[in-house]
């Protein structure tokens, strides 16, 4: 049975066998590469929900966003120094617009486990957020406009992660604070601009917290993850499942995944894949099944927007990996893949770890200037 040891790091995933990152343990955007078996309980209502003063978040005004003009992946490289960088990327390869923030502390839960956290990005339907180590969050568009937009709540042992709805209108914040035992969760959801209508939907303590990965329609997603992780191994330290849950009750409208199928790589607008050892299972956001592929053993694979392909990335003879394209005969050597940006277009990199972009329609492939791995994409919406 072959087996693909996934490496946490900074924004997103790459493969190797190697341990746990010391800097934030993230994986690619939505969120999530890898997970485990595992259960746990669905986020619902809480009887006795309250928000102290010291994690409110402030908010200003930012412009209002323009329209944005076809797809674009985020790529965010945080490889070395204090500060992280955040691209955009359209289909050609060519970077539209850069942005930089200083790079959010790590965090560990003691006992040699680090905390299992999200790139510290979301996408919304125009622009791509990004938060600094004090949790502001700013936002990019193509065109290169940039401001503040919110700051959400951090501090020694906690961190806050995010999602932007797709019309820029809407935030969900998970705040997380850290401990031996694992992680206190909150959820809450207000007006990105102003943090009005502010409500704490749901609370929980214990080994599994949640990851806010994206909005579909009026709904809102939720990974289900480990607290923390120590060590290494193939789908060690991801989200083991989605939950599509009510943004202002937190009640679980429908599941995807789970510890007989573990969620293999970020959802798209389409759905996600979860996997068993020997097959994949491609579902839609009412947790349907709506096919299956073979592969051999669990591995990382990527759902298109469309959903009518997944990259699946699998090690080759010369010890790296090939990206193969299910549903068609389009495969790219040495070619390890970390997200899309259209319906034909992949991101990912080389053997060399540079960045490019494959169009399986056409067999070719364009290198990309900016460094980094995947972070999601625009348009943001699940």
């Amino acid at each position: 049975m072959r087996k693909v040891m996934l490496l946490i790091a900074m924004a997103g995933h790459n493969v190797g066998a190697v341990k746990l990152s010391p800097l934030l343990l993230v994986l690619a955007t939505l969120l999530g590469a890898c997970g485990g078996g595992g259960s746990g309980s669905a986020p619902s209502p809480s009887s006795a929900l309250t928000a102290s003063p010291s994690s409110e978040p402030q908010a200003s005004s930012s412009p209002s966003p323009l329209p944005s003009e076809g797809a674009y992946g985020v790529i965010v490289d945080g490889a070395s120094g204090d500060n992280y960088t955040v691209s955009l990327v359209g289909a050609d390869g060519k970077v539209a617009s850069t942005g930089q923030a200083s790079k959010p502390a790590a965090l560990t839960c003691g006992n040699g486990a680090n905390a299992v956290l999200p790139p510290p990005v979301s996408t919304s339907n125009s622009r791509v957020y990004f938060m600094d180590a004090q949790g502001v969050i700013r936002f990019l568009s193509p065109g290169g406009q940039t401001a503040r937009a919110t700051t959400v709540p951090v501090g020694a042992q906690r961190r806050s992660t995010f999602a932007v709805s797709p019309d820029d209108k809407r935030i969900a914040v998970v705040v997380s604070d850290f401990t031996a035992s694992g992680v206190a969760t909150s959820l809450y959801v207000e007006d990105l601009n102003g943090g009005t209508q502010h409500k704490v939907i749901f609370t929980e303590t214990g080994a599994f917290g949640l990851w806010p990965t994206g909005w579909h329609g009026s709904s809102l997603v939720v990974a289900k993850v480990p607290a923390c992780a120590q060590g290494e191994g193939p789908f060690c330290c991801g989200p083991q499942e989605l939950h599509v849950i009510d943004p202002s009750t937190a009640a679980r409208r429908f599941t995807l995944g789970g510890p007989t199928c573990v969620i293999a790589g970020p959802p798209s607008a389409a759905g996600a894949v979860c996997e068993t050892d020997a097959q994949a299972n491609v579902l839609d956001w009412s947790g349907t099944m709506t096919r299956t592929f073979s592969i051999q053993g669990q591995t990382p694979a990527y759902l298109s927007p469309n959903g009518n392909q997944s990259a699946v990335v699998e090690g080759n003879q010369s010890n790296f990996l090939d990206t193969t394209v299910e549903g068609s005969h389009a495969t790219f050597p040495s070619f390890q893949a970390c997200g899309w940006i259209d319906g034909s277009r992949i991101l990912g990199s080389d053997a060399q770890g540079h960045a490019r972009v494959g169009d399986w329609v056409t067999g070719t492939m364009v290198p990309i200037t900016a460094k980094g791995i995947c972070a999601g994409r625009i348009p943001g919406g699940l």
